[in-house]
């Protein structure tokens, strides 16, 4: 892994997130020169997902207990691997999954992107990929001169997975219906941790995405119910 000064996080606001983890700025600012050490394992994947969240929520903290609990059960996880297997530095690997239900504006996407910078400092390397629903799709159609397999290797095969707004489209069509059978499929029978927000609620996801994928995602996900009204209306 590269070493990363701890001068490259300047601008980045990390005290509430360091905070949550009972840690300090001092803490991930230790200058040790050893790219494994947890420090520095935090600040290389830290800025990696950084480069992942959108401006919009470049500060999201995650306040669900859920998520927080999700966060701490994958970094727990990857600790005691870690020891078992005498690795040089922690890793998410496997784990549970988790679904984020509610409606438009409940703050589902602010909490996802919060809870992939809450595990950036944990500690443990955590490699995320993340894209919503419909940037998937537009990715995956065949196109001239796309290895469009390679494309979805790169979502199927990530350490972790966020997919926003999944279930999105109320018409899924056999070219959706197949890549998400294919993707969730995958990861399921692997034991891949996905963080998946949807503004469907259950029974229009079975609609929206047909029996085998909703059964699937019943056992590997745990689901957190989001309620409230449109934030974005009230901003």
């Amino acid at each position: 892994m590269q070493y990363i000064p701890p001068s490259s996080l300047r601008g980045h606001d990390l005290a509430p997130l360091l905070a949550a983890r009972g840690l300090d700025a001092d803490w991930i600012g230790l200058n040790d020169f050893d790219p494994h050490s947890p420090q520095n394992v935090a600040r290389f994947t830290y800025l990696r997902a950084a480069e992942l969240v959108p401006h919009h929520y470049r500060n999201a903290i995650p306040t669900l207990p859920e998520l927080r609990t999700w966060i701490d059960g994958l970094a727990t996880t990857a600790l005691g691997t870690q020891q078992e297997r005498d690795a040089p530095m922690a890793a998410v690997i496997n784990g549970p999954s988790l679904l984020l239900l509610g409606p438009v504006g409940t703050g589902k996407t602010y909490e996802a992107y919060g809870a992939m910078r809450q595990l950036a400092v944990s500690g443990v390397r955590a490699h995320w990929a993340a894209t919503t629903a419909a940037d998937l799709y537009a990715a995956l159609r065949p196109r001239h001169g796309i290895d469009t397999e390679a494309e979805f290797r790169q979502f199927r095969d990530a350490s972790l997975l966020l997919v926003d707004d999944l279930g999105a489209e109320r018409k899924p069509t056999e070219f959706t219906e197949e890549v998400n059978f294919r993707l969730i499929n995958y990861r399921y029978e692997h034991h891949m941790p996905t963080l998946i927000t949807s503004n469907a609620d259950a029974g229009q996801l079975r609609e929206r995405l047909g029996g085998r994928v909703t059964s699937r995602l019943r056992e590997m996900c745990q689901r957190v119910a989001i309620k409230g009204d449109d934030r974005r209306r009230a901003a």
